[in-house]
């Protein structure tokens, strides 16, 4: 029987890297479609369920980009304390569910797709659960990265916003590496990487 696994979208963050116009990121539309919705619909396409979507920084626009697709949200109120939060949020949410393992998965990723995703889904199952497994692009770690579930309650102790890299580091569990290219490097914090991966920007005031 395939293992199961559980996404925990991460889309709480404060975009402060967007300068003074007052944009988000995950406002800006690819193909028409805002990215913050652009990545659960990869998420909900892929084998992997349920898909929980942690939000915070303007919480009422990015639920409504996504309120009427078939995922779980919650709200990180303690968001401005950095992404460690908003993961043992998402954490807490799958518990109900007691998944094998768990995607943490950014918001602000355009080119991932729900293919990419079941081929990290499938190096897990391969693993039988055991290994922490991790998108790559051409040898660099990147993003999203699977933790077993005997890393689930570390995953609930991260602080600050380095996120889970030092858990990666420190867990003493092998690191099964999936390349997937450059979509598993790109995402987009800036105006200039918004636009430069395709994106469009709102106007001023979004």
């Amino acid at each position: 029987m395939a293992l199961s696994v559980a996404v925990v979208v991460l889309a709480a963050g404060r975009s402060s890297r967007m300068g003074s116009s007052g944009g988000h990121k995950l406002l800006a539309t690819f193909e028409g479609v805002p990215l913050v919705r652009r990545t659960v619909l990869a998420a909900l396409g892929s084998v992997a369920s349920p898909v929980i979507v942690v939000t915070g920084h303007r919480r009422m626009e990015i639920e409504g980009a996504i309120a009427d697709l078939d995922m779980e949200m919650v709200c990180n109120e303690n968001y401005q304390s950095g992404i460690a939060g908003s993961i043992a949020c998402g954490v807490a949410a799958a518990e109900s569910v007691g998944p094998d393992g768990l995607m943490i998965m950014l918001a602000d990723m355009p080119e991932l797709t729900a293919g990419d995703l079941d081929r990290l889904v499938a190096a897990f199952d391969t693993c039988r659960g055991t290994s922490i497994v991790r998108a790559a692009g051409h040898g660099r770690p990147g993003n999203p990265v699977i933790f077993p579930q005997s890393l689930h309650a570390r995953l609930t102790e991260l602080s600050g916003d380095s996120g889970a890299r030092q858990l990666i580091e420190t867990a003493g569990i092998p690191v099964v590496d999936l390349d997937l290219g450059e979509r598993a490097l790109i995402d987009v914090d800036t105006p200039e990487e918004v636009t430069a991966a395709g994106g469009l920007l709102r106007p001023s005031g979004w």
